[in-house]
């Protein structure tokens, strides 16, 4: 990670220290499993001693924008509009931004006030391909112009103004595109969990389309993963080798062909895409934001946290 400018603006914690500010409650069989189905990585020590807190953090602040926000509805009368509290998780690709979202899912939805959690990923309003290829953006896919941004805003409006049934598309990482005719239904969440590359993009992507405001103006409370550049570019290599082995060799997956390749043309190949479409995606326009985030989990070598950074 680039030095902070201006560490002041961040309480820093040992992964001990962090730890210790847990409030401990045991996890269920059933939690344990779907933890554990995750991400091979994911420890569930980690898990305790990283994660856990944060969702205990995290339960303060809804609790507090809770009480925060039924001041104006008692003034306006709209105390019963229920608006969800949202939380951004970002960071580079191959950064572990899914892993991170799915396990707060399970830890959110599990504190005594039984609050409903969903996730939604920016992908989902990634512009379908066949848009992409006639404006030559199949290489910039995840880039902020490759998104449906009127739909993506569209969908925070709504969901923020407490509408009952919000609907979202959906995209396949397996087919590698949005999936025809279907949608994910939202039924005002309590918590909505959105994860995405540029969450955290400032207004200049936002001129064009002459909107008034961004992404993270509604956004409650955010997330960044970061770890060193060297090392994304592991787990991203590692990451599509695994696929390649597993899910390429589906015969509906967009990356098929990828299987007849030899693992070191796999290599090349993934370093390659690496290079060409990620790097400058994270140089030019997530990296920049990052300190734009309320807490950076920073993590090392073996996938694990290794320090937490939380905006003052």
């Amino acid at each position: 990670m680039q030095q902070l400018l201006n560490l002041t603006t961040y309480l820093q914690f040992s992964c001990k220290k962090w730890a210790a500010l847990s409030k401990s409650f045991p996890l269920t069989k059933e939690e344990v499993i779907k933890l554990k189905s995750i991400n091979k990585q994911l420890s569930l020590k980690e898990v305790s001693d990283i994660y856990l807190p944060l969702s205990h953090l995290l339960n303060f602040y809804i609790n507090s924008n809770r009480s925060y926000s039924v001041v104006p509805k008692l003034f306006l009368g709209t105390e019963n509009l229920r608006t969800p509290f949202i939380i951004g998780i970002t960071g580079s690709v191959a950064a572990g931004k899914s892993t991170t979202a799915r396990v707060l899912q399970i830890l959110l939805s599990r504190w005594p006030e039984n609050r409903t959690v969903d996730l939604v990923t920016t992908d989902d309003f990634l512009h379908p391909n066949q848009v992409l290829k006639e404006r030559d953006l199949m290489k910039k896919k995840g880039f902020p112009n490759t998104y449906d941004i009127r739909s993506l805003m569209k969908f925070i409006l709504e969901i923020k103004s407490g509408m009952h049934y919000v609907t979202t598309p959906i995209y396949s990482h397996l087919i590698y595109d949005i999936v025809p005719y279907k949608k994910k239904v939202l039924l005002q969440p309590d918590v909505l969990l959105l994860e995405g590359l540029n969450i955290l993009k400032n207004n200049t992507h936002y001129r064009k389309y002459n909107f008034p405001f961004v992404i993270s103006d509604f956004i409650d409370f955010s997330i960044y993963i970061d770890a060193p550049q060297d090392i994304i570019q592991t787990w991203y290599i590692n990451r599509f080798l695994n696929l390649r082995k597993q899910a390429f060799f589906n015969p509906s997956s967009y990356f098929n062909h990828y299987t007849h390749l030899s693992e070191q043309d796999a290599i090349v190949t993934a370093t390659k895409l690496w290079y060409e479409i990620n790097v400058p995606n994270l140089e030019q326009n997530i990296l920049p934001n990052h300190t734009n985030a309320n807490l950076i989990l920073s993590k090392s070598i073996n996938h694990s946290v290794s320090k937490i950074l939380l905006r003052q």
